[in-house]
């Protein structure tokens, strides 16, 4: 079992820039597929992103593409997303999430098994 906790969320205005990061509790953080969702108020989870266990596949969802970009240091336990061009409508609880071994990466709720508490990203017009 592996235990998630989230940093980075805050303030911001928009078009500014935030990262987060997600530190992974055990010895065996790159057998894992990692992602990040994020929920609204209102609103149901959602995928923003996901990446293999070493790093080579990654999934965007439509919405971040070119402007968040997923990246993990398996050496420190640990998957970022970097969210650059920020928007209003990026205001959500940031969710990361872990696939346990064996499990191929996806975008879906169902496709991973392990859940931070989240953080909050509050982006201000």
């Amino acid at each position: 079992q592996v235990q998630l906790v989230e940093s980075g969320g805050g303030l911001v205005q928009a078009g500014g820039s935030l990262r987060l990061s997600c530190a992974a509790s055990g010895r065996t953080f790159s057998s894992y597929t990692m992602g990040w969702f994020r929920q609204a108020p209102g609103k149901e989870r959602e995928f923003v992103a996901g990446i293999g266990r070493i790093g080579v596949t990654i999934y965007y969802a439509d919405s971040v593409k070119g402007r968040f970009t997923i990246s993990r240091d398996n050496a420190k336990n640990t998957v970022y997303l970097q969210m650059n061009s920020l928007q209003p409508e990026d205001t959500a609880v940031y969710v990361c999430a872990a696939g346990r071994p064996g499990r191929a990466l996806g975008s879906r709720l169902y496709d991973y098994d392990y859940w931070g508490q989240g953080t909050q990203v509050t982006v201000s017009s």
